[in-house]
């Protein structure tokens, strides 16, 4: 069974993207390839109970077991040894991945506080999006009555897109609720 989101980029999004962009073919429309959450807890990295909380978390914001990312260097003012545990990412893909978005877009971002649209500023050169969010109680399986400490986590959006103006259109056509600037 398709995603709601994916069916309306595939009836609406591809043709608009085309004619907007001139593309002779449906293969050069960009798209949405992959997205990641990231939490890292540096400096919570010796109590294994805020470790524990963060993993639930992402496990259940994204239905899947979350990876654990090591340090690649030792730096010592912030106490991290080369092989420690500093993170954890999930790397989401096809139907979880829209429905995912899907979830993003009507749900999370109007439960966030004090919203006002995000900012169209966060592309990288290739088209990707990255966003950052304070407090994970804005997802809706988080009950946060049941949330002893708070941590933000991190949600990068990759694109097939070539630079950043087809990545913006692609996401405004999703239904991403840009500010006006």
């Amino acid at each position: 069974m398709e995603s709601r989101l994916y069916k309306m980029y595939k009836k609406d999004v591809v043709p608009a993207l085309k004619e907007q962009f001139g593309f002779a073919n449906v293969m050069q429309v960009p798209k949405v390839s992959k997205v990641v959450l990231n939490v890292g807890y540096g400096r919570m990295v010796k109590e294994s109970a805020f470790i524990e909380n963060v993993e639930n978390t992402l496990k259940s914001i994204t239905g899947q077991k979350p990876v654990h990312n090591k340090a690649k260097q030792s730096i010592s003012n912030f106490k991290t040894r080369e092989g420690m545990d500093i993170g954890m990412s999930v790397t989401l893909r096809g139907k979880r991945m829209y429905d995912f978005l899907d979830k993003l877009v009507n749900i999370t971002f109007p439960r966030v506080r004090d919203f006002r649209g995000i900012s169209p500023k966060s592309f990288d050169k290739q088209g990707n999006y990255s966003i950052g969010f304070k407090e994970h109680i804005a997802f809706p399986e988080i009950k946060s009555d049941a949330v002893d400490k708070l941590h933000g986590l991190q949600v990068i959006i990759t694109t097939t897109a070539k630079n950043k103006e087809q990545g913006l259109s692609l996401l405004q056509k999703l239904g991403f609720p840009f500010k006006k600037d």
